[in-house]
């Protein structure tokens, strides 16, 4: 959906399916009509979404132009748009537990590029630019010196492999580094630290808000930060976080969060940190804890838990509060259906509130 900031801008609000990609392009066309489906019951002409390919797909329709011709006509006969595409999960689809290469690794280069390349024939056709997500450059543990010369060479390419693509498609794709609890990119000071020696023309920060709420920053104080250091936000997912203030007092309700073989960081005020909600329930950290689990945004947790809501309302409040639009992507990641729809119209309604509404014929160029 696109909205209307009070500058004129248009600022877009897209689906995306927190689930495991499609093996084919067949699969992809399949998944195209659950988010049809969510398009009818919001009753909108079109509906953005936000695509998630795995390798080697991505790396099939960067090189065939038949099939990214297909899979656009197949968008438009369902109402449905893309600006973004997430290339921050790194799988096949399948039961394999690959592993998942971070910006010191090649693989992650190219898989970047062939989602920028298949990225620019799948834009609307008034859009000048759009958008690829990826990971938060790679884990914090285990970084050494090797790897931070092999991904500063990486991000190097990075950048000139988006400039080329840019000259030959005529169309412009950033690339949005998702910071996360653990990752070398989390607060803003570990952003901005990285983004020093980064390209901030093609490259910057596309900020999950329920991440955001793990590193216990203020908000508006981070963004600010992040601003005054000329790093662009990119585009943002509306979240919330799961918080307990006595977790000892949540701990029955906080194992029912619990998900193998997906990880759940878990933060404190202090500086603490779990890898996971398991890991955290058997070796507690100290004082009020907050959970990178993303809780649907039109609902609370049971109690004694609450929903850091507040965090992600006033981010999308400051965001929007200037002149321009802080950021041009707002994305809520959500299973397909009715719970979809839901979440969807609650994010589109707390856009209103800030001023956003949707125009009678919005241009997507910015």
């Amino acid at each position: 959906m696109r909205l209307r900031h009070h500058s004129g801008r248009v600022v877009h609000l897209s689906h995306g399916a927190d689930e495991r990609p499609a093996r084919d392009l067949p699969g992809v066309v399949e998944h195209l009509d659950a988010y049809a489906a969510v398009r009818e019951r919001l009753a909108v002409d079109t509906l953005g979404v936000s695509l998630w390919l795995p390798p080697t797909l991505a790396a099939a329709l960067a090189i065939d132009g038949r099939s990214r011709t297909r899979l656009r006509a197949e968008l438009d006969a369902r109402g449905l748009e893309i600006v973004t595409l997430s290339g921050a999960p790194y799988a096949e689809g399948g039961d394999e537990d690959p592993e998942v290469p971070d910006w010191s690794s090649p693989a992650r280069l190219e898989y970047t590029l062939d989602l920028a390349r298949v990225l620019t024939d799948l834009l609307p056709e008034d859009a000048v630019r759009g958008v690829v997500t990826t990971t938060g450059l790679g884990p914090r543990e285990g970084w050494d010196d090797a790897r931070q010369k092999a991904a500063s060479r990486v991000l190097s390419r990075l950048s000139a492999g988006l400039a080329e693509v840019a000259w030959h498609r005529g169309r412009a794709v950033r690339v949005g580094f998702t910071p996360e609890p653990g990752f070398l990119l989390d607060d803003a000071a570990s952003i901005i630290e990285a983004f020093a020696r980064l390209d901030r023309e093609r490259l910057g920060v596309w900020l999950d808000l329920d991440a955001l709420a793990c590193t216990w920053e203020d908000p508006a104080d981070a963004l600010d930060r992040l601003a005054a250091a000329g790093i662009s936000v990119i585009g943002v997912k509306v979240a919330a976080a799961l918080e307990a203030a006595d977790p000892a007092a949540a701990a029955e309700t906080l194992r029912s969060y619990v998900r193998p073989g997906r990880r759940h960081p878990v933060t404190n005020p202090a500086g603490g940190y779990a890898d996971d909600l398991a890991q955290a329930l058997e070796n507690p950290l100290p004082g009020p804890w907050r959970v990178r689990y993303a809780v649907p945004v039109h609902t609370s947790p049971p109690e004694p838990l609450t929903a850091t809501t507040e965090v992600w309302r006033a981010a999308l409040r400051h965001l929007m509060a200037g002149e321009h639009p802080g950021t041009d992507y707002v994305d809520v990641h959500v299973a397909h259906g009715t719970e979809a729809a839901a979440q969807l119209a609650y994010a589109k309604s707390a856009l209103g509130e800030l001023g956003l509404s949707p125009p009678a014929e919005a241009c997507a160029v910015h």
